[in-house]
């Protein structure tokens, strides 16, 4: 095991911590409380980053700003220790894992190298820049300007790279970059970059997870302009996409635009499943389904831009009720068989229906989303669609996804929302997976006794194992929810 990184008030001993000796009386210092900066530096909340954490409570003083106290900080024994632990941590992401010691990698003959002072500023956000920078010595802060006020967002040191998102994509600098040390970087110019793909491959692709991986932040993000959209923060992201909240700049709607992550755009068939899902949501047109705007292709990657949900899903209404009371939870049922139905009706299988992808908007109105899975009927697919827990037996047996195979899906959504659990249990998936083809769901009138005959009865044969026993059209089902016992 590695040594333990230590947080500034271990370090100080101020005891200024949650629960520290000194926290009654003198307050909890921000540093020791701050959750923005959770995992910078793999430090608990802000304790690896206090210099960035304004307020904080150092010799026997509360300090302002970053800005403000930046000179003290950088003088700091605690911030020397944390920038020499740094050049041995996060090497997944970087460079320096190209070039073993002693060794000159082939594109390093072509960088200049650039020294920078103690507290510049020599990336500035918005700005049009042409160079990345790998750091061969010192460290160096990234701040985002928002809405007029100054975010530290992260840390680099030793071997990480600096600026290539906006290398890679085109778009201006997405932070401010400021020295916290002495620096000397090497300078990786457009015209040097883009003679990478075909001079080493796998320099690309490890470039390619970089950039991915700068794009999917939890702190705060610089706006993203998308021809006449504006990305303003991240609100999701799945394996394949980041997705954000937006507004369009030319009739000022609120926005959702999802992202293919970069490296995924490598993959041809990925990017053709990222443009399959816009053209085939683009032609749906139904009140419970989500509605697409536009698709545009720019920066490396693709986006989609859908309407903007301020709801949330079943599966977060879940997390917090435990469980939906019978008459809501036919409700949106019956506006998901609807959303279904009409789908179905144009040629098209969602493929993956479970509590994540029903958004439910003012309590009341159900919306169908993420199509990333979707196809249209009969059309040849190799892939194990959906998420496990909600797939119908025969496609766990490798058949093949029809009307019958998205009634299951609803059908365990359906109990989970009632009985807030799912029916058989999943911690062994092989005995999961073969329950799940042999054995029909228990009665979900067991576990709440009350339950409508109407939603027992659909619960129970949308999920029959057979799926000749299962509904054969959607109509068939709401009727089954609207009947009045």
């Amino acid at each position: 095991m590695g040594k333990k990184r230590i947080n500034c008030w271990e370090y100080h001993g101020c005891g200024r911590e949650p629960g520290g000796k000194h926290a009654l009386d003198l307050g909890v210092c921000p540093a020791a409380s701050d959750k923005s900066y959770g995992g910078i530096n793999s430090g608990k909340c802000a304790g690896r980053f206090c210099w960035a954490v304004a307020g904080t409570f150092c010799e026997g003083e509360i300090q302002g700003t970053y800005a403000e106290k930046r000179t003290s900080c950088q003088d700091c024994d605690f911030f020397r220790m944390v920038l020499a632990e740094e050049g041995t941590l996060n090497l997944r992401t970087k460079f320096l894992r190209f070039l073993p010691p002693h060794t000159r990698h082939s594109i390093l003959n072509s960088l200049d190298l650039k020294t920078v002072k103690k507290s510049v500023r020599f990336l500035s956000q918005g700005d049009e820049s042409d160079e990345a920078y790998i750091i061969r010595r010192g460290s160096c802060i990234l701040v985002v300007e928002k809405n007029g006020t100054l975010h530290p967002v992260d840390h680099r040191s030793e071997g990480d790279i600096l600026n290539m998102p906006a290398l890679f994509t085109g778009e201006t600098v997405n932070t401010h970059v400021e020295a916290e040390t002495d620096m000397e970087l090497w300078v990786l110019k457009k015209s040097i970059f883009e003679e990478i793909p075909k001079n080493d491959p796998d320099l690309w692709e490890f470039l390619t997870e970089i950039v991915a991986d700068r794009f999917d932040s939890k702190r705060p993000i610089s706006d993203r302009t998308i021809g006449p959209y504006v990305a303003t923060e991240i609100i999701g992201r799945g394996g394949y996409s980041i997705v954000y909240k937006g507004l369009d700049s030319l009739s000022h709607q609120a926005v959702t635009i999802k992202m293919m992550r970069h490296h995924m755009v490598m993959d041809s068939d990925f990017l053709q499943k990222f443009r399959n899902e816009a053209k085939i949501v683009a032609r749906l047109n139904h009140g419970n389904i989500i509605k697409v705007f536009d698709m545009r292709e720019l920066f490396r990657t693709a986006f989609i831009i859908m309407e903007y949900l301020d709801g949330e899903s079943i599966s977060s209404m879940l997390a917090g009720k435990k469980r939906i009371l019978p008459h809501e939870a036919t409700n949106y049922l019956i506006q998901a068989c609807r959303a279904i139905d009409y789908a179905h009706g144009q040629g098209v299988l969602h493929k993956d229906i479970n509590p994540e992808n029903l958004m439910v908007i003012d309590n009341r109105q159900v919306k169908l989303v993420d199509f990333g899975l979707a196809s249209y009927i009969h059309e040849e697919d190799d892939l194990l669609d959906g998420a496990l827990p909600y797939l119908a037996p025969e496609i766990c047996k490798g058949g093949v996804s029809d009307l019958r195979s998205e009634v299951y899906s609803l059908g365990i959504t359906a109990f989970e929302m009632v009985v807030g659990k799912r029916p058989y249990p999943e911690t062994d998936l092989a005995a999961f997976v073969k329950m799940r083809c042999e054995k029909e769901i228990p009665d979900p009138k067991s576990f709440v006794p009350d339950l409508p005959g109407s939603l027992q009865r659909f619960i129970t044969r949308a999920c029959r194992l057979d799926p000749e026993e299962r509904y054969a059209s959607m109509k068939q089902a709401i009727k089954e929810l609207q009947t009045q016992d």
